[in-house]
C-alpha cells in the first residue's frame, strides 16, 4: 500500500504542502486541496482531469497521435502495431486494418500485471526465500558435517594405530621367545664345557699324585687323556635374528587408510510448480473416518511415527521398537541399547530411526541395524523428538530435578538454539518432568503439547511466544484439555490429542479452534503423526492400537 494514502498518513496537497488534499489531478498525478485547484488548472485548462482523491488514477492518459496533433490515440492498429487516433482510420495507410481499443487492452494488461504481482508476492518470492533458507542451512551445517568427516578419519587412525600396536606387540613376544631359545642353546654348550673342565681338574689332581709316587704299578697302569681333552668341542654359532623393516609406499599406505571421494557438484534443474496457499488446498471432512486399526500388542502404547506411506514405527513401555506395515503386519523389531523403554521415536529425512533413552540421557540413531549415539546430555534428560524441514532435530528435555523444561535445536550433535523463557524471563513450559511432544509447523512455528500446563505452547522460529491454546468451550468437552501428542499438516493446521476428553483438537496456524475429531471411538489418544498423503495416525495408550484416520477432503 502507498504510505501516502494509508490510514496512518493523511494525504497532503502537493502544491502548498500543508493542507489536506481532497482532490487529485488524474492527468498530472498530483494531490490538490480546494484552494490550489484553480492555480493548478490556470494553464492548459482542457488537459487537466480533477477527480475526488479516492478516485485517483481512474482516468487513462492516452498517447498523442504523431500524425494528427493534438489528437489522442485511443486505438492500436494490430497490423502496423502502432497507436492511432480516429483520424488515422480514414488514411490509406490503415485501410482494411484491424484495430484494438486501448482501454480494453489496458484493462487486460493491468489484470495481467496484478496477477504477475500476486504470483511474485505469494509464490515465486516465497519459493526463492525457501531456496535461500535451504542454502543458508546447508552453509551453517558445513562445520558439523565436516567435523563428522574428520571424526571418521580420526577413528580410522585410532584403529590403524591399534592394529599396528598389536602387530608390534606380537613381534616383541616373538623376540622374547627367540631370545629364550638362543639362551638355551648357549647354556647347553656352556654346561658341556664346564663338565669337561671339571674332568680336567680331576685329571690334574690325579697326575700330581702319580707324579709324586714311587709305586711301579701306578706309573705302569697310567693312561693318558691328553689326546681326548685336546679334541676341542665344536664352536657354537647362533645368528642373531634381524628385523627387516618393510619399505613403506605412500600410495599403498593411503589406500590402506581409505580414500576421500572428491567434492562433487551438480546442478539440478528446479521446476516452479506455482504452489497454491496451503489453506486453499484441502478442507476438513465433516465426518472423519477410521480407515484401519493396527493392533500392535504393545502394553501402554506411546509413540507412533510414519516411516513412509506404507510403514510406521511404534514404541511403548518396553525396550522394543516395532515397525508395522499399514495392514498391521510386523516387519521389524529393534531393541534399545540400554534395555529401557524409549521416551520417543522419530524418523529423519534419510528415513533413519531416532529414539531418546532416559536411562542413558542419550538420543540414538539406528542405521543399517547399527546403533549410534548422536546426543548425550549432562544434567538433563531427553524427552521428545521432532525432525524439522531443514533437517535439524528439536528435542524437548527436563532437568534432573524435574523443575525445568526446554526445547533445544541441534544440527547433528551441535546446539543451534535453546528455547526456555519468554521475553519477561518467565518459563515457557511447565516443570515436573512431564511429557512434552513437539512438532514444527509449515510456517516454521514450534508447537509443544504441555500436558502438565494443560496448554499447547507455540513459538515462532526465533523462539518468541506466539500463543497458548488452553482449550475450547464445549458442553460435551467439560474436562480440562490434557494435550499429549501434537502434529501439523500440509495446511499448517495444528492437531493435538486430548487425553481427558478422548478426542483430537484441530487449530489453525494462529491457534484458532476449528473443530474436534471425536466421532472415531478414540480412547486415551496419545501421540499423533500425519503422513505425506494427509492421513492421521494416532496411538491409543491402553488398547495398544494405532488408528489411521482420514480427516481431509
Amino acid at each position: 500500500m502507498d504510505p501516502n494514502y494509508s490510514a496512518q498518513d493523511v494525504a497532503r496537497c502537493d502544491l502548498c504542502k500543508t493542507a489536506i488534499a481532497q482532490s487529485y489531478c488524474d492527468f498530472c498525478h498530483v494531490n490538490l486541496c480546494k484552494p490550489c485547484i484553480g492555480e493548478h488548472i490556470t494553464a492548459d485548462y482542457d488537459k487537466h482531469k480533477i477527480v475526488p482523491i479516492l478516485q485517483r488514477k481512474s482516468t487513462l492518459i492516452y498517447p498523442k497521435c504523431e500524425t494528427h496533433q493534438p489528437k489522442t490515440c485511443e486505438y492500436q492498429c494490430k497490423d502496423c502495431n502502432i497507436f492511432v487516433c480516429t483520424h488515422c482510420f480514414a488514411s490509406k495507410q490503415h485501410k482494411d486494418h484491424e484495430f484494438l481499443k486501448l482501454k480494453e487492452s489496458f484493462s487486460e494488461k493491468k489484470n495481467h500485471i496484478l496477477k504477475d504481482r500476486e504470483e511474485l508476492e505469494e509464490h515465486i518470492v516465497p519459493t526463492y526465500e525457501e531456496i535461500a533458507i535451504d542454502l543458508e542451512n546447508q552453509i551453517s551445517n558445513l562445520d558439523g558435517e565436516y567435523k563428522k568427516l574428520t571424526t571418521e578419519i580420526s577413528k580410522q587412525r585410532e584403529e590403524i594405530h591399534r592394529e599396528v600396536d598389536n602387530a608390534i606387540n606380537q613381534m616383541e613376544v616373538e623376540i622374547g621367545e627367540i631370545k629364550l631359545k638362543h639362551h638355551t642353546i648357549l647354556k647347553k654348550h656352556l654346561d658341556e664345557i664346564k663338565q669337561l673342565q671339571s674332568l680336567m681338574q680331576q685329571t690334574l689332581l690325579a697326575l700330581n699324585v702319580i707324579e709324586e709316587t714311587n709305586e711301579v704299578s701306578k706309573i705302569i697302569n697310567y693312561s693318558s687323556k691328553t689326546e681326548e681333552f685336546s679334541k676341542l668341542p665344536p664352536k657354537v654359532h647362533v645368528l642373531m635374528p634381524k628385523f627387516i623393516p618393510k619399505q613403506r609406499n605412500k600410495e599403498e599406505l593411503c589406500s590402506l587408510i581409505g580414500k576421500l571421494t572428491p567434492l562433487s557438484t551438480t546442478l539440478e534443474e528446479r521446476v516452479f510448480t506455482g504452489k497454491k496457499p496451503y489453506t486453499s488446498v484441502r478442507e476438513l471432512l465433516d465426518e472423519p473416518e477410521v480407515l484401519n486399526t493396527i493392533k500392535t500388542g504393545h502394553e501402554k502404547l506411546r509413540s507412533v511415527t510414519c516411516l513412509n506411506e506404507e510403514q510406521i514405527w511404534t514404541s511403548g513401555w518396553t525396550a522394543d521398537i516395532e515397525c508395522y506395515n499399514i495392514q498391521g503386519v510386523l516387519q521389524k523389531t529393534i531393541q534399545t541399547k540400554s534395555g529401557g523403554n524409549p521416551l520417543d521415536i522419530a524418523v529423519d529425512r534419510d528415513r533413519t530411526l531416532l529414539y531418546s533413552d532416559w536411562k542413558t540421557r542419550t538420543v540414538y540413531k539406528v542405521k543399517n541395524d547399527q546403533t549410534e549415539e548422536i546426543i548425550t546430555l549432562q544434567g538433563w534428560i531427553p524427552n521428545n523428538l521432532c525432525v524439522t524441514s531443514s533437517g535439524d532435530l528439536l528435542v524437548t528435555m527436563y532437568s534432573d530435578d524435574k523443575t525445568q523444561s526446554k526445547v533445544v535445536r541441534y544440527s547433528g550433535s551441535t546446539v543451534k538454539q535453546t528455547i526456555q523463557f519468554d521475553d519477561k524471563g518467565q518459563p515457557l513450559y511447565s516443570g515436573n518432568g512431564n511429557i512434552k511432544y513437539i512438532s514444527e509447523n509449515r510456517n516454521l512455528d514450534i508447537c509443544v503439547a504441555d500436558y502438565r500446563a494443560c496448554a499447547v505452547v507455540v513459538v515462532n522460529q526465533a523462539g518468541k511466544l506466539r500463543f497458548r491454546y488452553t482449550g475450547h468451550l464445549s458442553p460435551t468437552k467439560n474436562k480440562p484439555v490434557r494435550p499429549f501428542g501434537i502434529t501439523t499438516d500440509s495446511q499448517s493446521r495444528i492437531l493435538t490429542s486430548d487425553w481427558n476428553n478422548h478426542c483430537i483438537h484441530i487449530l489453525d496456524a494462529d491457534g484458532q479452534f476449528l473443530r474436534y475429531i471425536d466421532n472415531c471411538g478414540l480412547e486415551y489418544p496419545w501421540k499423533l503423526c500425519v503422513d505425506s498423503n494427509g492421513f492421521l495416525f494416532l496411538s491409543e495408550y491402553y488398547k495398544g492400537n494405532v488408528k489411521k484416520i482420514r480427516y481431509l477432503e
